[in-house]
């Protein structure tokens, strides 16, 4: 069985992963930049990774401070 390790978020340009980025460091939750998956998608770009065990107040964070995001999808490992 695969765990769930990490969480991407996948957003709608850079900047606005950029924005995310400040957003959560801000809050306190860590995150890092990382290139977006091929699996996610075919454009370049860059995503959000989080522990997946941070993930809810994440994107809680995010919708309460009005910071707009593609989606949010498991990153399986194992």
């Amino acid at each position: 069985m695969k765990e769930v390790k990490h969480v991407i978020i996948l957003t709608h340009s850079t900047g606005h992963a950029i924005r995310v980025e400040k957003v959560l460091n801000a809050a306190g939750l860590s995150c890092k930049l990382i290139p977006v998956p091929r699996y996610l998608s075919s454009d370049c770009g860059i995503c959000v990774q989080i522990e997946a065990e941070y993930a809810p107040r994440a994107i809680a964070v995010l919708k309460e401070a009005g910071v707009t995001f593609e989606g949010v999808y498991e990153e399986k490992v194992g």
